[in-house]
């Protein structure tokens, strides 16, 4: 983090290609750029109708000087370990979470275009596989789905920190620091035991969320 006294992270939940849900959210928030951090929390991707209007979007904060941290998500991680041939089981869960949707939003019908992400422009390769797998400062975790309780973060690998749910958020496991997740749809935003969860579905009809930190204020759009 910077010197700047006043500086906060916003860190905004899964975006699922509803584009519409985050220019509205990145339009209210109280965002400071140059002061400010800006960090998502992964799948932007899948079931919602704009994917590449979303990768747009990220690719354009990042390329316009707004300080971001893009951390990847299961949905990401799945579509990589896909584009690699490495297992013909990921095309099978791909399909089960809505890459139809993402394909569409690439003018694309034929899944066998997800090897080596040919349906996508170099850009939004390149922003796929730069994508972190959690991030953290001295007071706060980021990481997508959570971490697994009882294990020091420098054991904490994937794809369990894309995937963990009850196991995670259920424990009361003190981990050293705060825990900021997506993942796993709450109607409202969770915050227990050191963890704070911001996962409000806006794919499944509710709003996109951002939480404002050091202060936990949130944010809906």
């Amino acid at each position: 983090m910077s010197a700047f006294s006043d500086r906060h992270i916003f860190a905004i939940g899964d975006i699922h290609g509803c584009l519409a849900h985050l220019k509205r959210l990145l339009n209210g928030l109280p965002y400071v750029k140059g002061r400010d951090v800006l960090v998502f929390l992964g799948d932007y991707i899948d079931r919602g109708p704009d994917a590449r209007g979303v990768a747009d979007l990220l690719c354009d904060l990042e390329d316009t000087g707004h300080e971001t941290v893009m951390l990847m998500g299961n949905h990401e991680y799945y579509l990589l370990q896909a584009a690699q041939g490495s297992d013909e089981n990921f095309i099978t869960t791909l399909r089960l979470i809505g890459i139809e949707a993402t394909l569409q939003s690439y003018g694309v019908q034929e899944p066998s275009q997800i090897k080596d992400l040919a349906f996508m422009p170099e850009r939004h390769r390149r922003f796929l596989q730069g994508l972190k797998p959690l991030w953290q400062t001295e007071d706060f975790i980021f990481v997508h789905a959570g971490l697994e309780p009882f294990k020091a973060l420098s054991d904490q690998r994937p794809p369990i920190i894309y995937e963990i749910r009850d196991a995670f958020f259920d424990s009361d496991f003190e981990f050293e620091k705060t825990v900021v997740f997506g993942h796993t749809p709450f109607e409202t935003p969770f915050v227990r035991h050191g963890r704070i969860g911001i996962d409000t579905g806006a794919v499944y009809g509710n709003l996109l969320t951002a939480v404002k930190l050091p202060e936990v204020e949130f944010y809906f759009g």
